[in-house]
């Protein structure tokens, strides 16, 4: 077993110390985020930023009677940006407060950490346990896990494909705990010796610049700052924020090099409240919203790759205007059918998108030339606990996608037998630009039939009930709104 895995098989077995109190797999590795953070500055000797009575030496030192009073009021002082300058610990433990009901728990716990030897390896090791703590959170919180936690073969996949590149600016508009803004920083850094190969100027870029991204919940942007700060990834371009209100169309999160995201699924709780969203302005679910954002975030020549649900390749109205709108902007050059239960409740169906933004701003018609469709959910295995998805599964893909991120390497169709095929603009315009297209015959019955535990069976139900109405939301959309022409081209204010 790797270094990073005995980590995290270790801490997990501690959560049991705090089940009895009531806690929640999420609460507990937000409780982690606090004291690993104050463990790992004292490892580092870099406990200048911290007040000396809450630094781990201190809280170690404690008393059982004080301990965790002493704790609680650490908490409330590092989230306040008048007792602590640095403003990424303030983030980190901004409104923080402890799950932990009894001192005896907080000891065990305290000494626990203490006596894992995080540190005998490079600091990113420390890191990687880190994120496989969080895996190990998504893995037992399956329902509504893919709002934080992308399977990190998944990240890996696409970021391989989308190379990207030093100098250039990736955001997640979505960001999670961190995923693909930590994948692609690690891929640049593999490609340059870690930075060392660049000027300093292009340093400081990759350590200051080069990462953006926005996440909306509280709690997952705690653990996103602190996975980013684990792997030397500067937080300050990363926003607490909601994308689809004023604050995602700042400039900065604009003229994006490379997008790389997992958006929620679902319902909004309102339609977004950005001018800039034109088509889906008035749309009260996710997914539409974030892919407009995304194809206007993208700088001219700048390209995406997004997991999105089923109903973004087939719904009508402002779905398939949407869908006109990105082939009229972009290259939309590649789809990849996702094979069902990999990371959001088996029933919800997923693809990932890949486009480039054309490198002309005047107002386009049919950029788009040809679609790519690669199916990899007809005849698939039941992926889940027994059987994740592994990078072996995606080789095939990946060698039909070709070496060129922006989709123009040579590629050979495998027929109407094969798994990879190509459909012109034209055919797609017959379809009514729908892209919902099937063509294999799937003999191998149902992947949900081999479902086997509680878990996965509950989650397909939840996921199936959760399409049903959002099919039923954007019908009632379109009843309410007079029907949608096709989008013309436009320029991009």
């Amino acid at each position: 077993m790797n270094p990073s895995a005995d980590l995290v098989n270790k801490l997990w077995r501690l959560c049991s110390l705090l089940r009895k109190d009531g806690v929640t797999y999420q609460q507990y590795v937000t409780e982690l985020t606090y004291l690993l953070f104050l463990k790992m500055a004292s490892e580092q000797k870099d406990e200048s930023r911290i007040p000396e009575q809450y630094r781990w030496g201190a809280l170690k030192s404690a008393n059982e009677t004080e301990v965790l009073q002493r704790y609680r009021q650490a908490l409330i002082d590092l989230g306040d940006g008048t007792k602590v300058a640095d403003r990424s610990i303030v983030a980190i433990f901004q409104n923080a407060a402890t799950v932990i009901r009894t001192p005896a728990n907080l000891r065990q716990l305290i000494d626990a950490i203490d006596g894992l030897h995080w540190f005998s390896d490079e600091r990113d090791a420390f890191g990687d346990a880190y994120e496989g703590l969080l895996q190990k959170m998504a893995e037992e919180t399956k329902r509504g896990a893919g709002q934080y936690f992308t399977p990190r073969v998944v990240i890996q996949t696409l970021v391989n494909l989308m190379q990207p590149a030093p100098g250039e600016v990736i955001q997640d508009p979505a960001a999670g705990t961190g995923g693909f803004l930590i994948a692609a920083d690690q891929y640049m850094r593999e490609q340059t010796d870690d930075y060392f190969e660049l000027s300093p100027k292009q340093q400081a870029f990759q350590l200051k610049q080069a990462i953006t991204g926005i996440e909306n919940v509280p709690d997952t942007f705690r653990l996103l700052l602190m996975n980013l700060h684990l792997h030397n990834i500067d937080p300050d371009n990363l926003d607490l924020a909601d994308t689809l209100s004023p604050s995602g169309s700042q400039s900065r999160f604009k003229n994006a090099d490379l997008i790389l995201t997992n958006p929620p699924f679902g319902p909004a709780g309102g339609p977004p409240t950005r001018d800039d969203l034109t088509i889906t302005d008035r749309v009260s679910s996710y997914q539409l919203p974030f892919v407009e954002h995304c194809i206007r975030a993208l700088r001219l020549g700048g390209r995406a790759a997004i997991v999105v649900p089923d109903n973004i390749l087939f719904d009508d109205g402002k779905g398939k205007a949407l869908r006109q709108r990105l082939m009229n902007w972009c290259n939309f050059h590649t789809i990849l059918r996702l094979p069902v239960g990999i990371f959001y409740a088996q029933g919800v169906k997923t693809n990932v998108i890949f486009f480039t933004r054309a490198i002309d701003e005047a107002p386009l018609k049919d950029t788009t030339e040809a679609v790519w469709i690669y199916d990899m959910r007809t005849g698939a295995p039941a992926f889940g606990k027994t059987r994740p998805i592994t990078e072996a599964d995606f080789a095939d893909f990946v060698a039909c996608f070709g070496d060129n991120p922006d989709g123009e390497a040579p590629r050979t169709a495998q027929g109407e037998e094969g798994r990879w095929r190509c459909f012109t603009r034209e055919e797609i315009a017959a379809r009514g630009d729908n892209l919902d297209i099937i063509w294999l015959k799937d003999t191998s019955g149902d992947p949900e039939d081999g479902l086997d535990s509680p878990e996965d069976i509950a989650s397909a139900i939840e996921g199936h009930l959760t399409l049903a109405l959002e099919e039923v939301r954007a019908l009632m959309e379109e009843l309410e709104e007079p029907a949608t022409e096709p989008v013309a081209a436009e320029a991009e204010a």
